[in-house]
């Protein structure tokens, strides 16, 4: 299911994980695999956007897989629109103080 939700192929996720196409056939039919595999697989997945949700998860939709956009850019700031004001870089009040 993750990797169809990615539109990938066998052999696109054999390539972005470094397993054999073959093994990635053997175990999308139920066959057993090395831990290290299968941790190969989750992490090419998780690169991509796929987040797996495991069976604690409350919400809807149950346990399973997420397909979640790729973050763009971290955070669009226009610095000649950013105001710094001088009385606030400095604290005035003691360690612990808030408000």
């Amino acid at each position: 299911m993750a990797r169809a939700a990615l539109g990938w192929g066998v052999r696109d996720l054999a390539a972005k994980s470094g397993v054999t196409a073959n093994t990635v056939n053997r175990i999308e039919n139920g066959s057993d695999a090395k831990q290290s595999t299968m941790d190969a697989l989750q992490r090419a997945l998780r690169a991509a956007g796929i987040t797996f949700v495991d069976g604690n998860y409350s919400g809807s939709g149950g346990p399973g897989v997420r397909l979640t956009s790729p973050s763009q850019a971290s955070i669009d700031v226009n610095e000649n629109e950013t105001v710094q004001y001088k009385e606030f870089l400095e604290n005035d009040a003691p360690p612990g103080a808030g408000g």
